[in-house]
């Protein structure tokens, strides 16, 4: 063999040897790359705030609960606004500050208004409420905050209210269409802000309007807006939960998640996390699911034991 053919062979071999390699780490590359997608859109769990302070003293802190939300690894805080301790910027900054050294996010800030009033100046001050508290998420870097519909205010003690079931009568003179339309009226007055914001409004299943799935519906179908969502809230359809959940899982851009360790402070619902799971992985739910431990057992306790069960059946 000549000197010419020996080079030949020799190149031939090394670019055949550098092709293989080439070809392997490809495919190498490749089974990596599938490996690395997810068979399904993964949920991260949050821990409301709430779940540690049921409105009786002592008021937990809302740092406190950051901490606590990092000692067990959960990813976010959802921050009930009626704990925050003040509303002024350098407060909104060191809770920030204070999530981030904690490697916690901030994903919902949880306030409470009422727009189902028969009186413009009351539900103006409820909407400019509800602007005030988009200003204070975007400040802290919320991207959410979770609205309520509102109630007629017929049944005046909370307590009464949950034993009549969430169920209260419409105020005399008035039409269930009124306060839908004083409602509607009132969120779309919020939304030029919640878009100057970048904060997108969450309206939950709660009492009054939104208490049926038709109800919370009917209000976010009627409202052509990116900047409205819906907030599901596992705990807040008191009978037939499961079909009533079904409704409105598909439309769900945050999930609001009750236990009820040591018995609920005011109803107790068994609720098969099981099933909800897996009716949130049929509609390829993806976002945050936020604790609310709503039991009497120590908080510590009940916080942990939902978050394990959480862990479980969402992750």
């Amino acid at each position: 063999m000549n000197g010419q053919t020996t080079a030949l062979t020799r190149r031939h071999f090394i670019g055949g040897t550098a092709a293989l390699g080439a070809t392997a780490s490809l495919a190498s590359f490749s089974r990596l790359a599938k490996a690395a997608v997810p068979s399904a859109k993964r949920i991260k769990l949050g821990i409301s705030s709430y779940s540690y302070w049921h409105f009786r003293d002592p008021k937990v802190s809302i740092e406190t609960v950051i901490d606590k939300t990092a000692r067990l690894g959960v990813e976010g805080v959802d921050i009930l606004h009626r704990q925050m301790d003040a509303e002024d910027n350098g407060y909104l900054q060191k809770l920030k500050r204070h999530a981030f050294k904690n490697g916690v996010d901030l994903i919902c800030l949880s306030i409470h208004q009422d727009f189902v009033d028969p009186d413009p100046a009351v539900r103006q001050r409820n909407i400019a409420h509800t602007e005030k508290c988009i200003e204070l998420a975007y400040r802290m870097g919320i991207p959410s905050i979770r609205l309520n519909s509102g109630r007629w205010g017929t049944v005046k003690s909370f307590n009464k209210l949950m034993e009549l079931r969430g169920k209260e009568p419409i105020l005399p003179g008035y039409t269930l269409d009124d306060g839908f339309k004083w409602c509607i009226d009132s969120i779309e007055k919020c939304l030029p802000k919640a878009a100057e914001c970048g904060v997108m409004l969450a309206l939950e299943n709660h009492w009054g309007l939104t208490r049926t799935p038709e109800g919370l519906l009917k209000i976010v179908n009627a409202i052509d807006s990116p900047w409205l969502g819906l907030l599901m809230d596992t705990g807040n359809f008191l009978e037939d939960p499961y079909s009533k959940l079904e409704m409105v899982a598909s439309r769900a851009d945050f999930v609001q998640a009750k236990t009820y360790y040591g018995g609920g402070e005011w109803y107790t619902l068994d609720l098969d996390y099981e099933r909800i799971a897996k009716m949130l992985r049929r509609v390829n739910y993806s976002g945050y699911v936020s604790l609310e431990f709503e039991g009497k057992a120590p908080a510590d306790e009940g916080v942990a034991k939902s978050i394990e069960l959480f862990r479980r059946v969402f992750g």
